[in-house]
């Protein structure tokens, strides 16, 4: 008993403290206004319960004037009483419009955990942290470009609470113990905040498109994946592509049409080693495909087998350097220890993203280009030159570097 004691009334503390936090960090309690087109609308269309309930409340509130044992100054304080203001904000709640939710019918959901944990092991490619990092970017570059949101609400205690919007700072600094929704009337977005433990938290945006945000939010940005270095930040362009020789440069202009009337693209640039191909997929990335909103991904041989595109962007350019080392000929020794050959085709053919496609329906849209270079296209596999797959193909013979 005693325990039990002891843990209610440090659950009692820990409640309270974390009220008195709210209200410190700027939280204020949230209070119903009324509203004529609401009241209108319960009129017209809930005649029969708004009858009912406004009976019952004068009969409660007369019940309470008529007691013929007290006094008349004791039945005017016995108005105060917690059944009486209980009836009184119960009808207040049915005539006055509950505080805005999100609409949970929108299929346009991103969301995400902050920060992000990386699992370290000896063998373990860190692809999935730094697909998490970019999904988390790109929440908190959609945040960023909403800015100051209408309305900031919170329920904690059976009570409403209020976030001033005109004292908003950022989410970071937001003071969250439960559930935190805001919203933004202009773009209809509604973002969901939960709190988990150890600062935690997890965002969800929800909208009827949030497309036209995600765009803006990932313009100019590229991934590496790799089983050495992978981040999250801008792609690096050392030379123009008016640096290149004119033959290379009137390639770049067919590439460029290409991806201006293609949903999916392949290219594929071979030549000896210290030609340019790795920077000119750099400069085409940088100079051609950020413009146009694409997000650029660098694979290596080990991220490539475990990749698949993000459902949520419109538009990717995936780079692989050294295709050959990668989708070499099954016929050798060295191609049959490995299904890497298998993936890079099944990547060039769309089946390895393409074969479900998502209710949101984004991957209908989603367009696709991919640039590699190799040394030479002998120990290619031969089903990987064919008709379909690779689109534009280059022999760089120039010694660039």
């Amino acid at each position: 008993m005693e325990e039990f004691e002891y843990f209610r009334n440090n659950e009692s503390s820990v409640a309270n403290n974390s009220r008195h936090s709210l209200l410190a960090s700027g939280w204020r309690p949230f209070h119903r206004e009324f509203n004529w087109e609401f009241f209108g609308e319960l009129l017209l269309k809930d005649t029969k319960e708004l009858t009912e309930r406004s009976l019952n409340l004068i009969s409660s509130l007369a019940e309470s004037l008529g007691r013929n044992n007290y006094a008349w100054w004791a039945n005017l304080l016995n108005l105060s009483s917690e059944n009486t203001r209980y009836e009184l904000e119960k009808f207040w709640n049915y005539i006055t419009p509950d505080p805005l939710t999100p609409d949970y019918r929108y299929k346009d959901i991103l969301s995400t955990e902050t920060p992000v944990v990386q699992f370290v092991s000896r063998n373990s490619i860190p692809i999935d942290y730094v697909l998490n990092r970019l999904r988390e970017v790109t929440v908190m570059r959609i945040l960023e470009l909403l800015g100051r949101p209408n309305i900031i609400t919170q329920y904690y205690l059976e009570r409403n609470l209020h976030f001033p919007v005109e004292k908003f700072v950022s989410w970071e600094r937001l003071e969250i113990v439960n559930i935190v929704y805001s919203y933004w009337s202009q773009p209809d977005v509604w973002l969901q905040i939960e709190p988990y433990d150890r600062g935690r938290r997890h965002y969800t945006l929800m909208a009827k498109d949030l497309s036209p945000l995600i765009n803006k939010a990932t313009y100019d940005l590229a991934v590496i994946l790799s089983g050495y270095q992978s981040r999250v930040g801008k792609i690096h362009s050392q030379f123009p592509l008016r640096s290149f020789p004119e033959d290379i440069q009137n390639f770049s202009d067919a590439v460029q049409q290409a991806i201006l009337t293609q949903n999916q693209l392949a290219v594929l640039v071979h030549g000896e080693p210290g030609t340019g191909k790795t920077a000119w997929t750099q400069a085409v990335a940088k100079e051609i495909l950020v413009p146009l909103g694409y997000v650029i991904f660098i694979l290596d041989h080990d991220a490539i087998a475990n990749f698949v595109p993000p459902t949520y962007l419109e538009r990717i350019c995936i780079i692989i350097n050294e295709a050959d080392n990668l989708a070499q000929d099954r016929a050798s020794e060295v191609a049959q220890y490995s299904n890497k050959t298998e993936h890079i085709l099944s990547l060039l053919d769309g089946t390895l993203y393409q074969s479900v496609i998502d209710e949101s329906g984004i991957q209908m849209r989603q367009k696709i280009v991919i640039l590699m270079t190799c040394n030479t296209t002998e120990r290619l596999d031969p089903a990987m030159l064919r008709k379909g797959r690779v689109d534009l193909m280059c022999e760089f013979s120039h010694r660039f570097v």
